[in-house]
Order: C-alpha cells, then sequence, then structure tokens
C-alpha cells in the first residue's frame, strides 16, 4: 500500500468515545526482546526478557495505536540496554501523546556459584523484573529480584528429638534507590538472610555442610522478611523496599507468607 493511500485510511482508534471513563494503563504485553545487563563478574550479560508497553488513555479517545509501542521498543535497536529505559518511556509518551508511560521487564538473570565444599561451578538462575514509570517528566525505576532459598523452622527444631522440618522459599525483593545496584547484591543479601542459600551442583560434602549449615540457621517466613529488612535499612542508597516472603511448606498443605515495606 502507497503512503499516499495510508492516509485515506480511517483512524478508527482517534474517534471520540462518550463513555467518559480514562484508562489507566493501555497497551501490549508479552513481547519478547533481548537485553543487555550490567554483571558484576562480566560486565555484560545477555538474556530475553518479557516486555509491557503501556500508557494511559484520556476519555475522549476511542483507543490507542498498539503498532507504535512496538515500534518504539524497536527504534531502541536490536538490543535493549537499561541505559534507554527513560528514553523508550519518553518516546512512547511522545508517540502516544500520554501523560503517563510504563515499562516493565521480565527476565532469568544468571549466577555461577560454587558448592561449599567441593567447588564445582554450576549456574543458578534467578527472575528479575525492572519497572519503570515516567508520569507528566517525573521518572521512578523498581528493581525486583526474586530469589529461591532453603528455610528451617524453628519450632520443629526446637521439640524434635530428631532433625527439623524445612522447604524451599521464594523472596520477592523490590528496591527503589538512589543509584544503581548490582543484582548481585540484591541476591547475596536475601540469600544471607536465609538459612542457606540454593546450589545447581552438589556432591554428597556438600549436601552435608548445606544441609548443618540451615539446621544451625533455622528462620520463620517471619524471620527472613526482618533479617532483610535490617539488612536493608543499612544500605544507604536503597530508599524504598518491599520484600515478600513465601515458604512452600514441606508438612502442611498450605504456604506461609510475611511481607515489609518500608520508605526511608
Amino acid at each position: 500500500m502507497l503512503p499516499t493511500e495510508l492516509t485515506h485510511l480511517k483512524d478508527t482508534q482517534n474517534e471520540p468515545d462518550h463513555r467518559n471513563i480514562a484508562i489507566d494503563r493501555v497497551g501490549v504485553k508479552n513481547l519478547r526482546f533481548p537485553m543487555r545487563i550490567r554483571d558484576k563478574a562480566h560486565a555484560e550479560q545477555h538474556t530475553i526478557a518479557s516486555v509491557a508497553l503501556t500508557v494511559d488513555l484520556p476519555e475522549r479517545f476511542k483507543g490507542t495505536h498498539m503498532s507504535r509501542f512496538v515500534e518504539a521498543l524497536n527504534a531502541c535497536g536490536s538490543e535493549l540496554h537499561i541505559d534507554r529505559v527513560r528514553g523508550l518511556l519518553e518516546m512512547l509518551a511522545e508517540r502516544l501523546h500520554a501523560e503517563c508511560a510504563h515499562v516493565d521487564f521480565e527476565f532469568p538473570y544468571f549466577m555461577e556459584k560454587a558448592a561449599p565444599v567441593s567447588g564445582i561451578k554450576g549456574l543458578i538462575d534467578y527472575n528479575v523484573r525492572f519497572n519503570a514509570t515516567l508520569q507528566q517528566g517525573v521518572f521512578d525505576f523498581v528493581t525486583t529480584v526474586i530469589v529461591p532459598v532453603a528455610t528451617l523452622c524453628p519450632c520443629s527444631k526446637s521439640i524434635s528429638e530428631r532433625g527439623a522440618h524445612n522447604q524451599r522459599g521464594e523472596v520477592t525483593f523490590a528496591v527503589r534507590s538512589t543509584q544503581p545496584v548490582w543484582l548481585e547484591d540484591l541476591i547475596q543479601l536475601v540469600e544471607q538472610s536465609a538459612s542457606c542459600e540454593l546450589y545447581s551442583v552438589l556432591k554428597r560434602p556438600d549436601e552435608k555442610a548445606v544441609t548443618e549449615r540451615a539446621y544451625d540457621n533455622p528462620v520463620f517466613v517471619e524471620d527472613l522478611v526482618r533479617n532483610i529488612a535490617v539488612r536493608a535499612n543499612r544500605e544507604e542508597s536503597i530508599v524504598w523496599y518491599k520484600v515478600e516472603a513465601e515458604n512452600f511448606e514441606s508438612i502442611h498443605n498450605h504456604n506461609a507468607y510475611a511481607l515489609v515495606e518500608h520508605q526511608k
């Protein structure tokens, strides 16, 4: 189709809407796109993110132009670096005539970890989220790491003659900071707050070591979020955080859950 023909096509999205209801967010979700992320050990890491791009829609418009979201993302190049996120938001706000624009990225992030005794190395993956918003020129950025951990029940240990029940848990740790933070540092902060961290490769001496480490360091789900909060309070660059912990209980048919949110 020629450009002159395009100008004669009906633009339904720009037609007026008479229901007088503004939409908070409208756009595209579940769009996969390559990204480059800062890596503390190797400078950079390449990953694939699931992306959501949205803007606000005033009550007077019937719809938004979905293709413009994808065009803006691809205008950032064949691979998006986190330093270009604000520019992407500005592009969305301008192209879609929006007062508020949002971008959400979720992606796997890999770290190499050595087993505690044998030293055998293996990769372990963590889910990471970046949520950014530009509202009337004000930029907001939240970094979230989702970290699997091991927890051992203090009550079970105190009342049992042999052993104590333990389980895998999952911590969702979100922060706002005055300067960029290393994902590795956030992950380590969480892992140091649990009974024991997880590994991808463990030989028998390693299994013995991590089992005993967890037994010597029992934590309730309440202890876990408080331990993380204490460590987060010590970090001057972190100005807000929300930490959620969920234990996938091994002897109950329910999960244990706790949350702490704090604005410094």
